[in-house]
């Protein structure tokens, strides 16, 4: 099964995974292989190599949608029916703009974007970056300007803090919480108690920044936005589960790849969240190869000499026990997504980092459907 049959009538695909298993080469290529069918697509990504930028061809990307020219693709052979629009997600951007749609009027949009507080959290706060990818997308999937947006998401050590992303925030503004710093009088500034004063003091004269001051700022005008906020981060996790959305568990055949991959699917069916298969990147492939180190170095020996022949024989074997360990690794997987599908595209010589790379990659993900190259 290819990935156009994955996410036939979807408006939303989301490739996700760890970091460093190719999601961003994997997102680009699904979104060039809908658009070459004749779909308008967008693919956004917050990949800090910028690899998405370079594999397209460009020189770099901005929070804003940027079409690729059709003669980019013409130049490189391939054929391309639709439109294929790509961004980079730009969090603290995006934090900007809502609080720009959300604040009741130019002066509470003004104090906040202007405070200092704000800086430091619109940055700081666990799980911002995971969670404007999914408010961008949320945008975009309102305005029904594209046929499907695929969303390549943020790199990170654990997979599963993607899904916890709109939680965490909602959890973070939460109106209650924020009464805390509103009711001086019994949990607030005073509670802090008067060493915390002296030290807020000596802050404000190292760096003349009124700590406190600002702080109240932030929390008085922020603390009516709360609620819109919240309940907007609770309807862009809603879109996760949404039928219109797919989910594609992107992965490599390394093991710990592999055991973070099938946490990530039992999470994912805990959730009741959909999933539409897994992608198994850069698997070594040993296709039609029936011999061993041994039985091939007496071969070596005569064609490169005996000590250059027995250093390849070697590493003939090396590559044969990783081969065997992608196999078994990618057959655990398979146990898990059981009757789900479950694409591999091998491992290649060189790194994919333009259209035509992109292309090869299609020719694995979309099957009878690659893009011709």
């Amino acid at each position: 099964m290819s990935v156009a049959e994955l996410i036939e009538g979807r408006h939303v695909c989301i490739c996700a995974g760890a970091g460093g298993v190719g999601k961003t080469t994997t997102s680009a290529a699904i979104a060039m292989g809908m658009a070459s069918r004749g779909l308008k697509v967008a693919v956004l990504t917050i990949d800090p190599a910028k690899r998405l930028a370079s594999s397209l061809g460009l020189s770099e990307l901005a929070n804003e949608e940027r079409r690729i020219e059709p003669e980019l693709f013409e130049r490189h052979g391939i054929e391309m029916r639709g439109e294929l629009w790509a961004m980079m997600l730009d969090a603290k951007r995006t934090w900007d703009e809502l609080i720009e749609r959300r604040a009741p009027d130019r002066a509470t949009r003004d104090a906040i974007l202007g405070n200092r507080i704000y800086q430091q959290l619109s940055t700081a706060v666990a799980g911002t970056t995971e969670y404007m990818a999914l408010e961008r997308i949320y945008e975009l999937h309102e305005e029904r300007r594209y046929d499907l947006l695929v969303l390549d998401t943020p790199p990170t050590r654990n997979a599963l803090d993607f899904l916890d992303a709109p939680e965490r925030l909602s959890r973070f503004i939460d109106s209650r919480s924020l009464q805390l710093f509103l009711r001086p009088g019994l949990f607030g500034v005073r509670a802090l108690g008067r060493g915390t004063g002296l030290i807020f003091g000596m802050l404000k004269r190292i760096t003349g920044s009124d700590l406190l001051s600002d702080m109240s700022e932030f929390f008085g005008v922020f603390g009516d936005m709360a609620v819109g906020i919240r309940e907007r981060a609770t309807r862009v996790g809603e879109l996760m589960a949404d039928p219109r959305t797919a989910f594609l568990l992107v992965t490599s055949p390394r093991t710990d790849a592999v055991d973070e991959a099938i946490a990530f699917r039992r999470r994912l069916r805990e959730s009741r969240m959909p999933f539409d298969g897994a992608i198994v990147n850069r698997v070594h492939e040993v296709t039609g190869v029936d011999a061993s180190a041994d039985d091939v170095e007496p071969d070596l020996g005569a064609l490169l000499g005996d000590e250059l022949g027995r250093k390849v024989a070697r590493n003939f074997a090396d590559y044969l026990r990783v081969a065997e360990r992608d196999r078994e690794n990618v057959r655990r997987l398979r146990r898990e997504v059981r009757a789900e599908p479950l694409i591999e595209v091998p491992l290649f010589d060189d790194d994919v980092h333009d259209l035509e790379g992109l292309a090869r990659v299609c020719g694995f993900l979309f099957a009878e459907d690659a893009v011709r190259a």
